[in-house]
């Protein structure tokens, strides 16, 4: 794993300013995520986890502002969206205008970008292609509804990486997806990261994402950072109450899906 940051967070505070006081929402929050590193970002929901992705991207609602600390990556003075860093979210069915085809959007956002595709026809079909379509070209006349939402993922994942960008932010971007299709996508994050050395910044509330794909965990609770470190020592030996009970829930949830009380044949047979 590269030891280049492709992020650095440092004692990051945000607050609503709605009423006359304003309530801290992430307090001091300090976070590092290397080139080529996943970072699981894990809590329950509230935690604040989404928020501070959002302060990352300077996307935070009218409201809600960052008060202390800062957020950088190293080498820029600011970080420039879809170019320096992209966000993807869950819900991908939300995130594209209906009534705008695949290809619409991808001219839309190399517009924002002011990266022509007249320059670069190809663009749009290279970035599906890498996304893991085996047939980008058919994919671009395609209208949203017309996809499902492992397709939508993933090509909302190659509007993403248009820009060329060195971090990542994957808000729960698997939670709307059945199992096959998460896997799919998770596969193609760490495909992503392993070929450009993309930093990635992994939001989850699911702690088996986080195992899957995170080389590091930090546990978010109440807008703060409990703990930080390399995943399997997370899940072998956590060090704060809260995040035993995250991982009890978590394997309590597990034996349940796992073990369901059936009755045998022979109780069916005699029922």
């Amino acid at each position: 794993m590269a030891t280049d940051a492709a992020l650095v967070i440092d004692n990051l505070s945000i607050e609503t300013t709605h009423g006359q006081a304003g309530r801290r929402l992430v307090s001091d929050v300090g976070l590092r995520v290397g080139a080529g590193e996943v970072l699981g970002l894990i809590g329950e929901s509230g935690s604040g986890k989404s928020m501070t992705c959002l302060a990352v991207m300077d996307l935070l609602p009218p409201g809600v502002r960052v008060c202390g600390g800062s957020v950088r990556m190293p080498g820029r003075e600011a970080i420039r969206r879809g170019r320096d860093a992209a966000m993807v979210l869950q819900n991908p069915s939300g995130c594209f205008d209906p009534v705008m085809t695949i290809g619409g959007h991808f001219k839309e956002t190399l517009r924002a970008l002011g990266l022509p595709r007249d320059r670069n026809p190809d663009r749009a079909a290279v970035a599906l292609g890498e996304a893991g379509f085996d047939d980008p070209e058919s994919v671009l006349p395609l209208y949203p509804f017309q996809m499902s939402g492992g397709m939508l993922q993933r090509a909302m994942i190659a509007l993403a990486m248009l820009g060329g960008p060195r971090l990542l932010l994957a808000d729960e971007a698997t939670t709307d997806l059945d199992m096959p299709t998460q896997a799919g996508v998770l596969g193609l994050i760490d495909r992503l990261r392993k070929t450009r050395g993309l930093g990635v910044l992994l939001v989850t509330h699911d702690l088996s994402v986080a195992a899957r794909l995170a080389d590091r965990v930090a546990v978010m609770r109440d807008g703060r950072i409990l703990e930080t470190g390399p995943v399997g020592r997370i899940f072998a030996a956590p060090r704060h109450d809260y995040t035993r009970t995250l991982l009890a829930a978590h394997f309590d949830l597990h034996d349940a899906l796992c073990a369901p009380d059936f009755p045998d044949a022979g109780d069916a047979a005699t029922a």
